[in-house]
């Protein structure tokens, strides 16, 4: 999981927001193959394994991290390469909550988010919503498609 976009103060992990992404998660996504935290110990981040993906993808994984600042990164990338993050954070390439969008998710197409929601139920069912939207219509676009998700 990287930083290498943020400007500013991401803050540190808070595992309890981690804890409650990965049980919405697993309780909304029924192609959730394995959740992790990438250590066990001092856990950064979180990964969703999902065993599918978008369009042509045989997998997916989610790599998500969520600050005690209410900062957060949702970090989509699958089989086929396809890259997409959901992010809020400063920076100095986009409004703090923005949206990379497919297939590289590259840090200069950053654009505004559509999630006007902070808390971290309301954006990981946001998140889950518009991948849920653009899996079951085979169309990336849908995306940033939604008006103030969930």
């Amino acid at each position: 999981m990287s930083g290498d976009d943020r400007a500013g103060e991401f803050g540190p992990i808070y595992l309890p927001a981690l804890q409650r992404i990965r049980d919405l998660w697993l309780k909304l996504e029924p192609l959730v193959e394995t959740t992790a935290y990438d250590d066990v110990v001092a856990p950064t981040g979180l990964q969703i394994g999902l065993s599918d993906g978008l369009g042509n993808a045989d997998s997916a994984r989610l790599d998500v991290q969520w600050s005690k600042l209410g900062m957060y990164s949702f970090h989509y990338v699958d089989s086929a390469d396809v890259n997409w993050r959901f992010d809020r954070h400063p920076n100095t390439h986009s409004p703090e909550v923005h949206f990379h969008p497919p297939p590289e998710a590259a840090t200069t197409a950053a654009e505004p988010s559509c999630i006007d929601v902070a808390e971290v139920s309301l954006v990981t069912r946001a998140v889950h919503a518009m991948w849920r939207t653009a899996y079951e219509s085979d169309d990336v676009d849908q995306l940033k498609s939604a008006s103030n998700p969930p």
